[in-house]
């Protein structure tokens, strides 16, 4: 009860006492006089006549004093709610806007105009058909209006026009306003431009089907075009061609440039590619330096070979950053629908292979799907497999080659290298799983097995007097490239107690070469512990003599492919004398691997190069089978 309220209510409470008092004192002075001048009979029925006539007026006046009180109470409080649904309907940021009964605009408030551009004097009168956009049909206004007379609301998306001509969407809530007497009386419409969300779940879309760095399709997007893509081929009798393409030593820009210019590097030659490709070819980035090229109405493998040669071609061109210049190379797979597969993901991985034999052939080419590809794609799968299983199982088996003294033809040391010795299939070839282990990142834990089981098998020789000067071990690109190698190293010689001038850590040139600057923190670190460095086929990769000298190496070995032609091929002799003779000027031992013939050993002594490995000295055996007897005569 509002105060108003309780106050109308103490106004006639008084009245009442007050009636009361005023007949009590009424009857009691007519009471005096009545009883000596009328009868008892007579007093009685005009006393009771003037009770009630008093009674009742009072009453009327306490009623009349209470209707006033509550009217003006009513009117008051009928009155802030009005100001306080004004305001809210003004200030709101939804847009409302109020129809009559015939649907015709009889307000709007603020929220609106802003929205729609429109002012309240250009609505007003109007039917709400003004703001129509013209994105749905008969159908769904019939469905609107329908809910409105069987429910009474409706609520959905709907698209309208801005007083701009702009097309834009809402989210609108339609009500029936009734009188008294059940009949429509108005229609309110509340709605909100839901433009924001709209464009945010777009850009979302685009971002889950899009490269962010280079804007291109992703694998998922691309996926689902190759499939439609396929579709219509096999129902138009058409065929389609599926392109991979993978940047060359891409790696090697990220290690040494930094990511920052990988990254403009993957933008420009996007960039170069969208140049190459008309309608109805579909460029894509699967993920790292990785694209994909669906060419579709294309049968004929000439036709994909063609514009895999215009991607080549397009990266002869130099890529111009600020203050330098890149170049790039790539390797091209092609496989081709219907002929080489009839699904996507068979299409893909058809091309995934091709793209394996394109970078096994020498890399900067292209290469055609085959079935043979299929054969060597599934081996490859099961060589990784069961290489995981023989690392845990033990199969791997380590083998050692003798390298001699060419002047003394003594024994000086061994060259560990790793077997396989699978339970099937026998010894398998390292030419066979090495690759794929490099590939699949086995080798760096392959090569730590192998450190660990040398040092020990040095450890028993030593132990037996077995007087050997080194025992050589191959680290990969992959573990030279980990700074967790100076740690193995250390761990390995602390475990089996070997002298790490007894172990000898054998490098490839191209290993030094991605990294030099690391490869030089990488080697000055290894040198502390003790042990021997050696670059391995020295004279296949690209060493600047400038780093070459900076380098803390003790050894270059001579690869076996120039030693392979000695002592006839002129070219073979020429590399060789000059390899010898940079390494002495450099106070380092040269070291000639794949000697298999005597007049081969024999030219090296006479160029001064000191040891000497191959099968003319001996093949890799285990340690047990080992001829320390054997010393071949050179001379």
């Amino acid at each position: 009860m509002t105060a108003h309220q309780r106050g109308a209510l103490r106004t006639a409470l008084l009245y009442l006492l007050f009636s009361v008092i005023w007949l009590q004192l009424v009857g009691y002075l007519l009471s005096s006089f009545f009883d000596k001048f009328v009868d008892k009979q007579h007093w009685l029925l005009i006393n009771g006549y003037a009770w009630v006539l008093v009674s009742a007026g009072l009453i009327f006046l306490a009623r009349v004093r209470i209707a006033r009180c509550f009217a003006k109470t009513g009117q008051s409080a009928d009155r802030e709610r009005l100001r306080q649904a004004a305001a809210v309907f003004d200030c709101t940021r939804e847009g409302v806007l109020v129809t009559d009964r015939n649907g015709l605009i009889v307000h709007v408030n603020r929220a609106f105009m802003a929205i729609t551009g429109y002012e309240e004097d250009e609505v007003l009168g109007q039917r709400p058909n003004l703001f129509k956009s013209g994105r749905h049909g008969a159908d769904f206004y019939r469905a609107m209006f329908t809910a409105l007379a069987e429910v009474g609301e409706w609520s959905g998306e709907i698209w309208n026009r801005r007083k701009s001509g702009e097309i834009y969407p809402q989210w609108q809530t339609i009500r029936v306003i009734r009188d008294d007497d059940a009949k429509v009386s108005h229609y309110v419409a509340v709605f909100s431009d839901i433009s924001a969300i709209k464009d945010s779940e777009h850009e979302l879309a685009h971002l889950a089907h899009h490269d962010p760095l280079t804007g291109l399709p992703n694998r998922l997007l691309f996926s689902d075009r190759t499939e439609q893509a396929l579709a219509s081929a096999q129902l138009h009798k058409r065929g389609c061609a599926l392109l991979l393409v993978d940047l060359d030593h891409f790696k090697n820009i990220n290690d040494s440039l930094g990511h920052n210019v990988g990254d403009e590097l993957l933008k420009r030659v996007a960039e170069r590619f969208r140049g190459l490709f008309a309608p109805g070819v579909t460029l894509a980035r699967l993920g790292g330096d990785e694209f994909a090229v669906l060419v579709e109405n294309c049968s004929q493998p000439g036709q994909a070979a063609v514009l895999a040669r215009r991607i080549l071609d397009a990266l002869k061109e130099p890529l111009r950053f600020d203050d330098h210049a890149l170049f790039i190379n790539a390797s091209v797979g092609i496989s081709l629908f219907p002929g080489d597969a009839r699904s996507a993901g068979q299409l893909l991985r058809n091309a995934d292979s091709a793209l394996f034999k394109a970078k096994s052939a020498g890399r900067d080419g292209y290469a055609l799907y085959t079935e043979e590809l299929t054969a060597h794609a599934q081996q490859r799968v099961e060589i990784a497999f069961e290489l995981r299983r023989a690392l845990e199982q033990q199969e791997l088996r380590v083998y050692y080659q003798p390298v001699h003294d060419l002047a003394s033809s003594r024994l000086v040391g061994v060259e560990a290298l790793v077997r396989w010795q699978h339970p099937s299939r026998g010894l398998v070839s390292p030419a066979e799983f090495i690759p794929i282990a490099e590939r699949t990142g086995l080798i760096a834990r392959i090569d730590a097995w192998v450190m660990d089981q040398a040092c020990r098998q040095m450890c028993r020789w030593q132990q037996a007097g077995v007087a050997l000067e080194f025992v050589a071990v191959n680290v990969s690109s992959r573990l030279f490239a980990h700074r967790e190698l100076y740690d193995e190293v250390a761990r390995v010689l602390h475990d089996t107690g070997l002298d790490p001038a007894c172990l000898e850590l054998e490098v490839t040139e191209s290993a030094v070469m991605e990294d030099p600057e690391v490869a030089l923190e990488q080697m000055y670190r290894l040198r502390e512990l003790g042990v021997r460095l050696a670059i391995d086929d020295f004279g296949t990769g690209y060493s600047s003599l400038l780093r070459l000298k900076r380098l803390p190496v003790q050894k270059l070995k001579i690869d076996q492919g120039f030693v392979a032609g000695l002592p006839w091929d002129e070219d073979d002799v020429a590399i060789v004398r000059v390899i010898v003779a940079l390494a002495r000027s450099m106070g380092m031992q040269v070291h000639a691997e794949g000697i298999e013939q005597r007049e081969q050993a024999a030219f090296l002594l006479e160029q001064a190069c000191e040891l000497g490995q191959g099968y003319w000295f001996g093949r890799p055996v285990p340690a047990p089978q080992l001829d320390w007897a054997h010393a071949p005569a050179i001379t």
